[in-house]
């Protein structure tokens, strides 16, 4: 399949899921996103885990606040992640409150990029990181939204990587749907609110 058919590809299935999550509605995503959540939160993985590295939701993605707050009162080190300009790195700075955050040129809420809080990958401790997506199937493969960041955070990650996702959002093979290559990296494990996919 040619580069130009795989991004038309991509293209119509970003379009086919956004749709998706748009129609479930406000209210049915959070009782989706509250169950998990729920689920996540019974992993041994995350009892185990030191720090999670966690994305803030944005818009109508699956809802990380409520994970987030879990991790720090059972006292868990978070961190979000920051994008470095001009390029296709993320670096993670800790956070202990959602006041932290600052608000970028895009709308999106970020950690304040202070080196003092800089969360380094590699430093022993048990770590999780949450990918985001708008769909992943069974093997833990997953369509984000193109950029990049973290297909090549995954490319250096040793710790444990959970896709978070909607039952409605699964899809049966992104191989076969011929959109996955070589720099695609798939998740461990994949969440939804009715199961764990350890892929």
């Amino acid at each position: 399949m040619g580069i130009e058919v795989v991004d038309i590809r991509k293209k119509e299935l970003r379009k086919r899921f956004r749709t998706i999550r748009k129609e479930l509605g406000e209210e049915r995503r959070s009782e989706l996103d509250a169950r998990i959540g729920e689920n996540l939160a019974s992993l041994p993985e995350f009892a185990e885990t030191d720090v999670l590295l966690a994305y803030l939701d944005f818009g109508p993605e699956v809802c990380t606040r409520g994970i987030i707050q879990r991790a720090w009162e059972a006292g868990k080190t978070v961190a979000l992640p920051w994008c470095v300009p001009g390029t296709h790195e993320m670096r993670w700075f800790k956070v202990t409150s959602f006041d932290d955050l600052v608000r970028s040129s895009l709308g999106v809420e970020e950690p304040r990029p202070l080196d003092e809080n800089e969360q380094l990958l590699g430093t022993g401790q048990r770590m999780m990181a949450l990918v985001p997506g708008l769909t992943f199937d069974a093997t833990g493969y997953r369509l984000g939204y193109g950029g990049g960041f973290y297909d090549t955070f995954l490319a250096k990650f040793d710790g444990v990587s959970v896709g978070l996702c909607r039952e409605v959002q699964l899809s049966q093979d992104l191989i076969v749907e011929g959109i996955i290559d070589a720099h695609d990296l798939p998740a461990q494990l994949v969440v939804t609110e009715k199961r764990i996919i350890r892929a």
